[in-house]
């Protein structure tokens, strides 16, 4: 962070705070705008004051021994300013306080929580997941230079205001490159995060204060889309003489089938395919993400995807299923697929996982508890936010019971 290099020492008087004619004397630092005042535990008689100069008037020896004190004091306070400068401190005026005091009580910044967190989960979290801390991180330094000029501020300064003006800086933020405006749950995310480094502040004891007390979050909820019977069909039955458009509708489509996400597909080796006591092919992994337990049995059109890239020289050379693609490639291959498959929708492919949720298995009747076992969550909310009930899947169940009503009737 850029220091400061504003410093100044007033001394000022209490007057409401007189006791028998004498005021108690205050030292004032002031560092980049920042203000804090400290007792020096002297009093002086208020005529004998001069608060202009913020000292001592008169020639009496009584009044020449206080400002002597006074310059002593503001010496010492200088003193510990420029040791705070010199070691490349980013001083604030509570810190300039604490040195003149002796307090040993440490002062941390939300640049040092970052960090802190960064190194620490280092060794728990996915890099999948940690690079969206820093991406926040980046988004916070932005902000602070755009509003406090600055490069980083201190825990204690953290408070409501400041997280709602974040909110508003990334509502506004408007990107210089190929990326899009946040979008309302994209701004939360960043808030999301940067909620959890507050709270660890917290744990930590270098805040005593919740700034997020009276901050509501806003998350609206995302109508998920995923592909229809139709579009799904036509994808599978499209032919394609490009072979990178082939496999990776065929990587799509597997997903399609059995709910993976791309991260646990491409990671997916022989080894994950294992034969069941009941003789059917399962799939049996963890979700790299959270390393929860991924069983489920192959459906047929999983295990035809299965056996046209057994053999794959680029899949063998890995050890891999499917040959190893990245993820921005296969999403840039994806529309492509989608325009030539007339499908209008925006085909992403995490669009494959709701599909398996969705089109595949909760709509032909399939329990959501088995469902969500089969996704790898560990609570049924989680699923549901995949799981939609289909148009197809309510007429389908009132057709049965229309039945089951015709039939008590008669």
């Amino acid at each position: 962070m850029k220091t400061s290099q504003s410093f100044g020492v007033h001394f000022t008087v209490r007057a409401d705070k007189v006791k028998e004619g004498k005021a108690p004397i205050y030292a004032r630092v002031t560092v980049n705008g920042q203000r804090i005042s400290m007792a020096l535990k002297r009093t002086v008689d208020l005529g004998s004051w001069d608060a202009g100069r913020g000292r001592g008037k008169g020639v009496r020896a009584e009044t020449k021994a206080l400002n002597n004190y006074l310059e002593e004091v503001r010496l010492a306070l200088g003193n510990c300013y420029q040791n705070l400068v010199l070691k490349g401190k980013m001083v604030s005026a509570e810190m300039v306080k604490d040195g003149f005091l002796g307090s040993s009580e440490e002062v941390h910044s939300l640049a040092e929580l970052f960090e802190y967190h960064n190194h620490s989960a280092a060794s728990t979290l996915k890099w999948s997941t940690l690079k969206h801390y820093y991406v926040t991180q980046r988004y916070l330094v932005k902000f602070i230079q755009a509003q406090h000029k600055t490069t980083d501020v201190f825990l204690h300064e953290l408070n409501y205001k400041f997280i709602q003006d974040f909110e508003t800086y990334l509502r506004n933020h408007k990107p210089k490159d190929h990326q899009k405006p946040l979008n309302n749950n994209g701004v939360m995310k960043h808030i999301i995060r940067l909620k959890k480094m507050v709270h660890m502040a917290i744990r930590l004891e270098w805040m005593t204060k919740d700034p997020f007390t009276n901050y509501r979050l806003k998350i609206l909820k995302v109508n998920r889309e995923h592909l229809s019977d139709r579009e799904l069909s036509v994808m599978e039955g499209k032919e394609f003489l490009i072979e990178r458009i082939d496999m990776v509708r065929d990587l799509f489509v597997f997903c399609c089938y059995t709910g993976l996400t791309y991260v646990d597909v491409i990671g997916l080796t022989p080894d994950h395919i294992v034969e069941a006591s009941d003789g059917e092919l399962w799939v049996r992994t963890c979700r790299q993400k959270t390393e929860i337990p991924v069983n489920m049995p192959m459906l047929p059109q999983a295990i035809r995807i299965l056996k046209k890239y057994n053999g794959n020289v680029r899949s063998l050379a890995n050890n891999t299923i499917f040959p190893v693609i990245s993820n921005q490639k296969v999403n840039s291959y994806l529309k492509e697929i989608a325009d030539l498959c007339g499908i209008k929708k925006n085909v992403t492919f995490h669009l494959a996982r709701h599909t398996f949720a969705t089109t595949v298995t909760l709509s032909n009747g399939v329990p959501i508890e088995t469902v969500s076992k089969m996704l790898g969550h560990t609570k049924i909310a989680t699923t549901q936010i995949y799981a939609k009930v289909l148009e197809k899947k309510i007429s389908e169940d009132m057709a049965a019971l229309r039945k089951r009503l015709a039939w008590t009737a008669n």
